[in-house]
C-alpha cells in the first residue's frame, strides 16, 4: 500500500515541511520598529566615534 501512494506521501510531507517553515519565518519575524532603532543606534555609535577622532 505504501508503493502504490508514496507520491502523494511525499507530497504532503513536503508541503507540511513548506508551512511550517513559512510560519516559523513569520512568528520570529525582527519588527520594522526594532530594525530602525537599532539602525540608528548603530549610525549614532559610528557617528560619535568618527567625531571623537
Amino acid at each position: 500500500m505504501l508503493a502504490k501512494y508514496w507520491k502523494k506521501i511525499g507530497l504532503i510531507i513536503l508541503i507540511v515541511a513548506c508551512l511550517i517553515n513559512v510560519m516559523s519565518k513569520l512568528v520570529n519575524k525582527v519588527s520594522l520598529n526594532k530594525e530602525l532603532t537599532a539602525t540608528v543606534e548603530y549610525l549614532y555609535n559610528q557617528y560619535q566615534q568618527e567625531n571623537k577622532k
